[in-house]
């Protein structure tokens, strides 16, 4: 027999069928048992007796063979997809003991310690609000593959392995074997190769990336790796990247979040002076009532500076005798008519970047790129970058030396559009194994040590951390 699904049940009335599925809830009313059996698509009750139901608990895996009765007027329950019926058992499998858990999973979830949920996030997945999520976000990435499809987009998967270059953030480095000494760089975004693949003459590109960054943890980003939207377009302005997104994820909110509003369309545009004058930031909530958690309220943050001053943490930026710092990356273009200011007043030119904010929070950045070689070179002077530095993008400008075309991107956040528009605490909400504020990744005791056969193969020989750490403290 064929396995049928617990939201079929109310279509099969009076048909044998097998299910196959979890005991979510045990209630014994003396002479017969009730248990909801929980799988993917939802909850049925089924009816068992006491000899059948025995030996079942709360999350035991089970078969069950029964037939689909109508549940009789007064028994309707008007809050479960499959209340009209209910399955009378004649058999009954138990397939795997559950033990007893180690947290509850039939609550929200928000009021337990998350390391104890991440150290069984197999079984906080198993909670309604999670898998909710988990689907949704399924749901999400479907839609924008669909939508972007349409729009004449190609997906390209870009490599993981890569080179480290100074890009704003600590890298992610990862020893070659095959190279002994030399090491890969697990990308930050996507964003060297996504332009040389606008010199490639592709035009429209996109893929939902995977980027690796050694920051420290926030709320509206997981500490070392996070999903986002990563698209490029060629012969593009700032208003046909601005125009894409907002319609796409205005389509994505009517037809994924139907109990949602979006509160102003067109979306407002905010120069970046205006928004920190007015509002005391870049990343403005402009709903009109933060209490409302269906309202939605996008909006650009524009015409920022192209530099903020070089502080002592931009490590990865110049010899540190630079004044400027790139205030979003140092591919962003500036605008046309402030080009002469980068050799008279740096500090005043303003660079064509783009941020998406949602309810406050930045969930996207992008800007119009440079494809002048020279004026990137005059960025990287700005900045600081030795010879030895510029050389670290050599193969990026040399690519712009056989053609390339004014282009253009943004990288809207996955995690963090879902976090916003769920109205969740923690992009960690609506990521499946995410690593925690300390930078453990969850259910795998990650990092953890290598052994010294790994370390001998890789010609890497490591310093006692405890003994010099000991060392500096006396």
């Amino acid at each position: 027999m064929n396995r049928t699904l617990t939201i079929d049940t109310i279509s099969k009335v009076g048909e044998l069928v097998l299910l196959k599925g979890w005991v979510n809830t045990r209630r014994d009313h003396g002479k017969i048992v009730f248990i909801d059996l929980r799988d993917r698509t939802g909850l049925v009750q089924v009816v068992l007796t006491p000899d059948l139901a025995a030996d079942l608990h709360s999350e035991d895996v089970v078969y069950i063979t029964g037939t689909v009765k109508a549940r009789p007027e007064k028994l309707v329950n008007p809050k479960l997809a499959t209340g009209t019926v209910e399955v009378e058992a004649a058999k009954m499998e138990l397939i795997s003991k559950a033990a007893e858990l180690p947290l509850p999973i039939d609550t929200s979830g928000l009021e337990i310690d998350e390391e104890i949920r991440l150290k069984y996030r197999y079984l906080d997945i198993r909670r309604n609000r999670m898998t909710n999520n988990l689907r949704l976000r399924s749901q999400v990435t479907t839609f924008i593959r669909n939508h972007l499809v349409k729009e004449g987009f190609i997906e390209v998967e870009t490599p993981i392995l890569t080179k480290t270059t100074p890009e704003g953030a600590r890298d992610f480095i990862v020893p070659s074997r095959l190279q002994k000494g030399n090491f890969y760089a697990l990308p930050q975004s996507p964003q060297q190769y996504k332009q040389m693949l606008m010199v490639a003459g592709l035009e429209r590109y996109f893929q939902i990336a995977r980027c690796f960054r050694d920051e420290d943890p926030r709320a509206d980003r997981a500490y070392g790796e996070f999903t986002q939207l990563d698209l490029e377009m060629s012969f593009v302005t700032q208003d046909e990247i601005l125009e894409l997104i907002e319609t796409m994820f205005t389509r994505l909110i009517k037809e994924l979040f139907p109990d949602k509003h979006i509160s102003r369309s067109p979306w407002p545009r905010i120069p970046h002076f205006e928004a920190k004058t007015k509002y005391g930031t870049d990343k403005p909530d402009l709903r009109q009532d933060t209490n409302d958690p269906d309202e939605l309220a996008f909006s650009w943050t524009i015409d920022f500076p192209l530099f903020t001053e070089q502080s002592q943490d931009d490590f990865y930026y110049g010899s540190g005798k630079a004044k400027f710092a790139p205030s979003h990356h140092m591919f962003t273009a500036p605008h046309h008519e402030d080009i002469s200011l980068l050799d008279t007043d740096p500090m005043k030119v303003r660079g064509l970047q783009h941020d998406l904010v949602l309810n406050g929070f930045e969930i996207g950045g992008g800007s119009i790129r440079i494809h002048q070689p020279e004026i990137q070179d005059k960025i990287f002077d700005l900045i600081g970058f030795t010879p030895s530095q510029k050389l670290q993008f050599e193969h990026m400008l040399r690519a712009f030396t056989y053609g390339v075309p004014p282009h253009g991107g943004i990288a809207p956040g996955i995690d963090r559009f879902l976090m916003a528009a769920l109205g969740e605490p923690s992009v960690r909400e609506v990521i499946a194994f995410p690593t925690s504020s300390s930078g453990q990744t969850a259910v795998m005791d990650a990092p953890s040590p290598a052994s010294p056969q790994q370390l001998k193969e890789l010609g890497i020989t490591l310093a006692d951390v405890r003994l010099s750490t000991l060392q500096k403290r006396s």
